[in-house]
């Protein structure tokens, strides 16, 4: 039998994914092209989340360590923090209570990297991997952000370009970590080197690294950030479930399996930031759309017959 490390995580996060599948459909059946990778956004982000939530849960003890050691109580925030992921993976795919979930995440996930990861990379100036997870972190904060940013009526427009602009530096950023060690595997770029049975290991990591590059350069402007958010999105999800799954389920220990299942919710969460701010960014008008919405809101004067 699994080990409960295994099993949990794994078994909530798919209950959420079956979930979020079941409620997104109609949205799912109308989208059309990208559009439909985009309406799952919610869905990518939630369902990584419940099983960090599990994970949790499972392995209070071992995640508590990681808590400041200034914070009492290591042990309840480590079960607080599990309850409140999956709390959040539910409000998601059940579409209730979405304004406080997504604007709690983005405060979570900058709580972490202000508490966390910014203290280890102050410790640690020279480690790329302290470097990437802190970038990778503030990236989920930014996908939050940009959901947070349609829940209100008008509109959260400098926090939207905020989180846009830095999820677009961050990914030129993993862009060049790609160039430099193309041998590691693609998406965030940690520790975990591509293994030999994939093919074409070699290239991937450069592959992966134009991809970054052109769609983080992409987003940097405002008129061709929703389709490059979109794409990059659609490379993450490729990346989890052609790459780091089989990665996983190839996995003969605890350590190696615990490890394959990080990986792929950490690159499938990763996709579903990158889809919420394309979700979140407003479909840019055509010159005919923009003529015609013109035409409407001036009023046709009376004939003089």
């Amino acid at each position: 039998m699994l080990s409960p490390l295994i099993f949990w995580p794994c078994f909530t996060g798919l209950v959420i994914l079956a979930i979020g599948l079941f409620t997104a459909r109609r949205d799912l059946s109308a989208a059309q092209g990208i559009d439909k990778l985009i309406v799952l956004a919610p869905v990518f982000f939630a369902a990584p989340l419940a099983l960090f939530g599990a994970e949790h849960l499972v392995a209070a003890k071992s995640i508590s360590q990681g808590v400041p050691a200034w914070m009492p109580g290591h042990l309840f925030w480590a079960y607080f923090v599990g309850c409140c992921h999956i709390a959040a993976a539910l409000s998601l795919v059940l579409g209730k209570y979405v304004r406080w979930s997504s604007t709690l995440m983005t405060v979570m996930f900058c709580l972490f990297v202000a508490m966390i990861h910014l203290p280890n990379v102050a410790a640690n100036p020279h480690d790329r991997i302290i470097w990437a997870v802190a970038v990778r972190d503030l990236t989920f904060a930014a996908g939050a952000c940009a959901l947070a940013s349609t829940q209100y009526a008008h509109g959260w427009k400098a926090p939207l370009l905020l989180a846009r602009l830095y999820t677009a530096s961050a990914l030129i950023v993993f862009a060049i970590e790609h160039f430099l060690h193309p041998e590691f595997g693609p998406g965030v770029p940690l520790a975990k080197v591509t293994p030999d049975w994939f093919p074409l290991h070699s290239y991937l990591g450069y592959f992966a690294g134009a991809v970054l590059l052109i769609g983080g350069a992409a987003m940097l402007i405002e008129k061709g950030a929703r389709p490059a958010a979109a794409w990059v999105g659609a490379l993450f999800t490729v990346l989890t479930f052609a790459l780091y799954l089989p990665i996983m389920t190839t996995a003969t220990t605890v350590g190696a399996l615990n490890e394959g299942q990080n990986y792929v919710a950490d690159t499938l969460l990763y996709a579903g930031a990158v889809l919420l701010l394309a979700a979140a960014i407003p479909i840019a008008k055509t010159r005919q759309d923009r003529t015609a919405t013109v035409r409407e809101s001036v009023p046709l004067k009376a004939s003089s017959c």
